[in-house]
This record gives structure tokens, C-alpha cells and sequence, in this order.
């Protein structure tokens, strides 16, 4: 067992591994928020959409956003460990595609061990498994082509994305298997928008106070074009049954509408940028390490959250999928504060989430911070 000093050397160095110079903080913050409100969206009844005007409909905010936040940063974290501002190439370049391989293949086998637990909410990590791969022919891209690229897509696919979704397979008893396997309900031929926002993001630097600024007004333009539109002329879930305009024309969570594509893809942005923004500031940082250390283990605090939920349920409930019973427990807040201290511990006298460990040394390890 370690002595008292070589705990205090052990915290200290953690520590200074979190506040690194090399480190872009303020991304583990946006990570930490990202998994909070994936919890607050399995966790708690969100029966209202997201109104700005109306307070009592602001936790409606978690809902369909949390993920689209994950995918983004999971872009800027392809891009980090890519060589950030650079692209790789040569040797690098090869390496890097492995890594990155390696982690897609260890993320889809989580995934479906996540799902097999019986828990009733959408996996999101086989999806992340093949937004990952589709990242590998562009690595070499800069910001500006990635940004094209994520504009044009973002634009396109929603519209086939609707098509997509009624293909006859979808119907076969192979259907609901191979859409769980796949992470159909993050579908990665739209989503791959936002990853691709994210690496150009990454590859733009934005560790570059002139960037981040940028991305913040990006976000926020974009946000306001998206849900703006989605208020004044978007159409209602009843309406997105009725053909396949109003299925495109749509901000609702979810959907991966044209209006939700653009609103929520430039919200994400915009938190990115904020978050990054406020640890900037030195109050800030400290003030929310705890959110910070989460950020910086989301695979592991995803993970667990899940293990947590099925154990829990299969105990007090007989039935991990029982999804309304498991509510009524009201296990949110218990959850969230629950991860956020493993987490804080964890980071502050071990280091890397043991998830991020395994990924990490799996793949050879990573060229730069995250």
C-alpha cells in the first residue's frame, strides 16, 4: 500500500497530466458534458422539445445533442492524435491508420457487449466503431477540404438518409440485429458530418485562440440558421410520417433531419468552443476538474454507466430492459454524481481511465494529448 507522500507525488503528478500545457482542457470539459447529458437523456422522462423561451423545457436540451457532441469531438480527437494542425503522413500516416483501426475494432466489441447487457438505450460505439474507419482516407486532408467535405455531406445526406432508412432490410428479421450492430440510430452516413466538422476543427488548431473564436461563431450561426428554420417552418413528428420532405425538413432529436444536421452540428461546435474558451481561464479550469476528469475517461464513464444500470435493474428490477421502472427509481442524479467522483478519484490517484489504458496501449499509444 502506498505511503501518504507517495500518494501526494502520485496526485500531484495526475494533476499536472490534467492541466498539461500540451492539453487542450477545455475539451475534456465538453467530453465530461457529453457524458452527463447522455445520462440526463437515458435517465430521465424528457416528454417536451427544447424550447429556448421555455425554462421548464431545457432539459430537452441533452436530448439527440449529447450524442452529436460525442461524434464531433470524436473528430477533434482523430485529429489531435493525428498530428493535430499537421496531417501525417508517410510512416506516420500508416501508424496512425492503424491506431485508429485497432480503436474502432476494441470500440464495436464494447459496443455489442453493452448491448447484450440487455440495457434499453441506443448504443452509440458501433457506430463510433465505423465513423472511426470512415476518418482513414482523410487523415491526410486539411481544415479547409475537411470543412467542405463536412459542409457537403451534411447538406446531401439528410436528404438520402431518409431512403436509407426504408430500405427493405430494415424490415427482415435480420433488420433490428444488424441496426443495433451497426448504431442505426446514429446512422454514420450522415453522421460522418460531424466527425468530419470535428477533425477540421482539430486541424485548423484549435488550440489557436483565433480558431476557437471562429468555430464559436460558426456554431452558434448555425445553430441559429437550424433551429430557427426548424421553429418558423419545420415540420412536427406527426407531420415526418406524412412523405419525405417533412422527414428532411425537421430539427427533432434524432431524426437526422436537415435542420437538426445544421442546428445541432453548429451546437456542437459551439460548446466545443465555449468549453475550450473557459478553461482558458484558470478559476474555470479548477473550478471544473470534476466534469474535466470525466471528460478525460468517456469511454470508461460510459461504460460504467451502463454496467451500473443493468446490474441495478436486474437486482431491484428482475429485468435490465425494463426502461420506465428503472426511471422510476429516479437514479439520475445518484448516477451522474456517482460517475463524476469514481471519476475524480480515479483521475486524481491512478491516471488514465482503464478503458482509455486498453485503447492506449492496444494501439501503440497516441502522438499528442487529446
Amino acid at each position: 500500500m502506498a505511503s501518504a507522500p507517495e500518494r501526494r507525488v502520485t496526485v500531484a503528478a495526475n494533476v499536472s497530466r490534467l492541466n498539461a500545457r500540451g492539453r487542450v482542457t477545455g475539451l475534456d470539459l465538453a467530453r465530461g458534458l457529453a457524458v452527463v447529458g447522455m445520462l440526463a437523456a437515458h435517465l430521465l422522462v424528457i416528454s417536451d422539445a427544447f424550447v429556448f423561451a421555455e425554462p421548464d423545457t431545457w432539459v430537452a436540451v441533452v436530448d439527440g445533442r449529447s450524442s452529436i457532441l460525442f461524434a464531433t469531438l470524436a473528430g477533434v480527437s482523430i485529429g489531435l492524435m493525428t498530428g493535430g494542425s499537421v496531417p501525417p503522413r508517410g510512416t506516420d500516416l500508416t501508424s496512425a491508420r492503424v491506431r485508429i483501426a485497432i480503436r474502432a475494432g476494441i470500440l464495436w466489441v464494447i459496443g455489442i457487449l453493452l448491448i447484450l447487457t440487455g440495457v434499453p438505450v441506443y448504443v452509440i460505439l458501433p457506430a463510433y466503431a465505423i465513423l472511426f474507419l470512415m476518418t482513414l482516407p482523410v487523415l491526410t486532408w486539411g481544415a479547409r477540404r475537411l470543412a467542405v467535405l463536412a459542409a457537403i455531406l451534411g447538406v446531401v445526406m439528410p436528404l438520402l438518409q431518409v431512403l436509407l432508412d426504408e430500405l427493405p432490410i430494415w424490415s427482415t428479421p435480420l433488420g433490428g440485429d444488424l441496426s443495433l450492430a451497426i448504431g442505426w440510430n446514429y446512422p454514420f452516413p450522415t453522421w460522418i458530418a460531424f466527425v468530419l466538422a470535428g477533425l477540421a476543427v482539430a486541424r485548423a488548431d484549435v488550440r489557436a485562440t483565433a480558431v476557437q473564436l471562429r468555430v464559436l461563431a460558426v456554431g452558434v450561426a448555425l445553430a441559429l440558421v437550424g433551429y430557427g428554420a426548424d421553429a418558423a417552418t419545420g415540420y412536427g413528428p406527426a407531420a415526418e410520417q406524412g412523405g419525405w420532405w417533412p422527414a428532411v425538413w425537421t430539427a427533432r432529436p434524432h431524426s437526422s433531419g436537415l435542420l437538426e444536421v445544421i442546428g445541432s452540428g453548429g451546437f456542437a461546435l459551439a460548446v466545443i468552443a465555449a468549453a475550450v474558451l473557459l478553461c482558458r481561464v484558470t478559476a474555470v479550469m479548477w473550478i471544473v476538474l470534476p466534469l474535466r476528469a470525466v471528460g478525460a475517461m468517456p469511454l470508461t464513464a460510459y461504460t460504467v454507466q451502463l454496467v451500473v444500470w443493468a446490474l441495478i435493474a436486474a437486482v431491484v428490477l428482475g429485468d435490465p430492459s425494463d426502461l420506465s421502472g428503472f426511471r422510476a427509481l429516479e437514479p439520475f442524479w445518484p448516477m451522474t454524481l456517482g460517475i463524476i467522483v469514481l471519476c475524480t478519484v480515479w483521475a486524481l490517484f491512478v491516471g488514465r481511465g482503464p478503458l482509455e489504458g486498453l485503447l492506449d496501449r492496444a494501439s501503440g499509444g497516441s502522438r499528442a494529448r487529446r
